[in-house]
């Protein structure tokens, strides 16, 4: 008898994790457990930006700036995506989840962009209690990326198309305001280069012992996310972890390794992780920005605190670190060892 569950085997994959590290389960839930601070991360109204007077410009600008120095994340309002696609691509995300695991495992859905779990995770800890599609979108308008889901494609394709835009608009403000009118940074990132990614966090029994993502931060220049009322997500603030109020009406802006570099540390990028609930699901999307792999990430300014190097070797560097230490190390792989800056590489 096929299983037409939605849910992949995550806890059976929990149970191996554990009898193989030689973890007693439930080990890890002390840290999981500790009560998080709650904030409002910094809002926004973009409409001051797209169509507001001299000073309403600038006073959005600035805003936008303090934020990504300050806590890397900010939220956006009026940021010109109507609430109506912003629902069509929920309702077609949940349709497309609440397939069976084996369809979405097996089927080659969406450019065979699924993934569940972490396949590389040695202990629980590493685990991630989520599925999710990680989709190209250069594959959106092809024919076959949807299968059955044919409004999928089409709604996807819109969502993608505003996102970018909206993407667009922020990193020109970021890249102006530290001077520069090079386009360099939101010339290489288009559809060809981008990515969606539809995650879905099931409901854990052992929602103490597992995040839902593990503590990470974004390897692109920026993402843009859309989730629902559920809550989980956390970001580093001031060498603590504090949980971030859902608002329903606003979209989350967090910056990426890639603009942390590029603007030799002016622009954060912050470590952040989701966490599980043991009785509702969680859903969200995410836009990453991200250029081609051969393109060279430099920061603007002198004396840089990164070498130069290209998305390709910085994804690839993740990759070995991953797969050898069981995390990403990210930029400090990259830093300069120029005495003068008192740096060295890892």
């Amino acid at each position: 008898m096929v299983d037409s569950s939605p849910n992949p085997p995550l806890l059976a994959s929990y149970a191996q994790l554990a009898r193989r590290s030689g973890e007693a389960l439930g080990e890890f839930c002390q840290k999981n457990e500790i009560v998080m601070e709650e904030c409002e991360l910094p809002l926004i109204d973009l409409g001051g930006l797209r169509n507001g007077n001299e000073a309403e410009k600038l006073a959005c600008v600035s805003a936008i700036c303090k934020a990504s120095s300050e806590w890397g994340f900010f939220q956006v309002v009026n940021h010109g995506i109507s609430l109506e696609l912003l629902r069509k691509m929920r309702t077609e995300q949940m349709k497309l989840f609440e397939s069976s695991f084996e369809q979405k495992y097996s089927c080659g859905l969406l450019n065979k962009s699924y993934r569940w779990g972490n396949q590389t995770a040695t202990t629980t800890k590493q685990l991630s209690w989520s599925e999710a599609f990680h989709v190209p979108l250069s594959k959106i308008s092809e024919e076959a990326c949807c299968g059955e889901f044919k409004s999928l494609r089409q709604v996807m394709g819109t969502y993608a198309g505003e996102m970018q835009k909206l993407a667009r608009m922020l990193a020109r403000v970021l890249v102006t305001n530290m001077g520069e009118e090079r386009e360099e940074v939101y010339n290489i990132c288009d559809e060809s280069t981008c990515f969606l990614r539809l995650n879905r966090y099931p409901v854990c029994p052992v929602a103490s012992d597992v995040f839902g993502l593990v503590p990470h931060t974004d390897s692109d220049f920026l993402t843009i996310l859309h989730q629902d009322e559920v809550g989980g997500l956390q970001l580093m603030k001031d060498s603590k972890w504090v949980a971030v109020k859902p608002n329903q009406d606003a979209l989350i802006v967090n910056i990426g390794d890639l603009f942390q570099a590029w603007s030799n540390d002016v622009y954060k990028s912050v470590e952040h992780k989701v966490m599980v609930n043991t009785k509702v699901e969680r859903y969200s999307i995410a836009y990453f920005l991200c250029p081609s792999t051969d393109s060279v990430i430099g920061s603007c300014k002198e004396p840089s605190v990164y070498k130069k190097f290209t998305f390709g070797e910085y994804r690839s560097q993740i990759q070995q670190d991953v797969k050898k230490t069981g995390h990403k190390i990210g930029l400090p792989r990259f830093l300069n060892c120029d005495q003068s800056l008192n740096y060295c590489t890892l």
